[in-house]
């Protein structure tokens, strides 16, 4: 169990540096979740949760200046409580998630204010050209972020497994069918949120196919999987490769780039 927490501080630690950098993704749920799941030999559990959440979080996104909810503590404590030693349902750890999200989302802001100083030392450093000193002070605030996530991380694991259990064993019946009840419906809404935006003429018949193939128990996730592949494959193949001559427009060149983009948008 040593080296299974000491893979889960290590997750955590990438994960809060992927929720700047957005390089490797390892701040998202399907993926941080699934880590933590294969860390503690408990897969099918870290991916069922990661699944989940990443329905939850599809809403969830920087606007200007505005932070969003931080999924990487979430997710990955959320995953330990699931695939651990607690062994909590995944409709426990999708509604647990929630908080700690928020809890990832005030440490961000907080670290963001912080790290100001190394911002104005980078600048000072690229005025005199000096490439090494901007590196290190990168590098470190990379750091901090790594270590926002995995020291609250360390002292979440350090609650005991028994007094999670008893916790949830706690609560009435009723909260916990209130627990499954509002998960399936963050995930449902998130779902609504990507058919709206993803719900063209092209793309229903894809929807409706992957809906009743679904319901076919003999087919497993693979055999789903690989249809999935390789319908996307013959909708690629049989995709015309050029356009004919677009007719002028009488202004820039970038002025068809932008129509086409309003006519994809009215689609929507």
């Amino acid at each position: 169990m040593t080296g299974a927490i000491i893979a889960i501080l290590i997750i955590a630690f990438l994960a809060g540096i992927e929720g700047v950098t957005d390089e490797w993704e390892f701040q998202q749920p399907i993926v941080a979740c699934t880590l933590v799941g294969l860390a503690v030999g408990q897969p099918l559990s870290g991916v069922t949760l990661g699944a989940t959440l990443q329905l939850v979080t599809l809403g969830w996104m920087n606007i200007g200046a505005a932070v969003a909810p931080d999924p990487a503590l979430a997710a990955v404590v959320a995953a330990w409580w699931v695939s651990g030693p607690a062994h909590l349902p995944v409709a426990a750890g999708v509604i647990l998630a929630l908080p700690l999200a928020w809890v990832g989302q005030v440490l961000t802001r907080l670290l963001r204010h912080l790290i100001v100083p190394l911002v104005a030392q980078a600048d000072q450093a690229a005025a005199v050209g000096d490439l090494h000193r901007i590196t290190r002070l990168h590098l470190y605030s990379a750091a901090l972020q790594g270590l926002r996530v995995m020291l609250p991380t360390a002292v979440l694991l350090l609650i005991p497994a028994s007094v999670l259990r008893q916790g949830y064993q706690w609560l009435p019946t009723s909260v916990h069918g209130g627990l499954r009840v509002a998960a399936s419906m963050l995930a449902v809404v998130s779902f609504a949120i990507v058919i709206n935006m993803m719900a063209t003429k092209q793309v229903w018949p894809f929807f409706f196919l992957g809906f009743a193939l679904a319901t076919d128990q003999h087919l497993s996730l693979i055999a789903l999987g690989m249809i999935g592949v390789a319908l996307a494959l013959i909708y690629v193949s049989i995709q015309p490769t050029g356009r004919g001559p677009q007719p002028p427009t009488g202004g820039q060149s970038g002025d068809t780039t932008e129509d086409e983009l309003d006519r994809e948008l009215d689609d929507l």
